[in-house]
């Protein structure tokens, strides 16, 4: 009886692995922007993004997923997403700005927080086909795209400091909002897919290869962007059809 309880009070390694991966990736971003490295805090964060996105996949797959590893998915996502971001971009951009470039760092790491406790209180009631808000790892590329492709292009910073204070504000703003972004997560994976989808995907990888910090961030963008474009087609479409209905 004692060996059982133990065994149940025990956590799953493997996922948690990932999810310790990402949060080191966060952490890491910290401490390279604090010393100056800002190319290597990006970088940090984009893995943290890759790692995230495996943890819950393997959860899945190897039937280990537990309410301790919804719980420490979040809690590292706030720190890989939410403040690694907010301070990145404080130390590369927003300083110069003074209180202002402080509040727009607030701003955002707020709205990540507010997202994943949305997120955390939605799971399972929401739409899985749709995201209510940017996700925070979406944002995160958002913010440390523009800084990775800054920092490449080697950017006066003082000259772009309120143009990153906007977009900060903005893909905090989008993360608390009630924007809807296509969540891809009705992709059958294992199915088949017609040929010009494999050619897309290579097509993709070529570009970010050719350039990653520029192209990241644009996908980025393209990404935030499509989710006000989706949100404003659905909102025409039910306008159409209450019209139709009182015609």
């Amino acid at each position: 009886m004692e060996e059982e309880t133990k065994r149940r009070r025990g956590i799953y390694l493997l996922p948690n692995l990932f999810t310790t991966a990402g949060l080191f990736g966060g952490f890491f971003a910290i401490i390279a922007a604090m010393s100056g490295r800002f190319e290597a805090a990006a970088i940090a964060v984009f893995i943290a993004m890759f790692m995230d996105g495996l943890d819950g996949r393997i959860a899945r797959m190897t039937n280990t997923q537990s309410d301790f590893g919804k719980e420490y998915d979040s809690l590292a996502d706030m720190v890989s997403f939410g403040l690694a971001p907010a301070l990145v971009i404080y130390q590369w951009a927003l300083i110069p700005l003074g209180k202002v470039g402080f509040a727009a760092a607030f701003i955002y790491a707020a709205g990540a927080a507010l997202r994943l406790a949305r997120f955390n209180t939605q799971a399972g009631t929401a739409d899985k086909r749709y995201f209510q808000g940017l996700a925070s790892p979406a944002a995160a590329a958002l913010i440390v795209g523009f800084v990775w492709w800054g920092d490449d292009a080697a950017w006066v910073r003082a000259d772009i400091a309120w143009l990153a204070g906007f977009l900060t504000v903005a893909a905090g703003l989008l993360m608390v909002s009630n924007v809807r972004y296509n969540s891809f997560k009705d992709q059958d994976l294992k199915g088949k897919v017609p040929f010009f989808k494999i050619l897309l995907v290579v097509v993709i990888f070529g570009l970010v290869a050719m350039d990653p910090s520029k192209m990241l961030f644009f996908i980025a963008l393209a990404y935030a962007v499509s989710g006000i474009l989706l949100t404003l087609m659905q909102l025409r479409k039910r306008r159409a059809e209450r019209k139709s209905q009182t015609d």
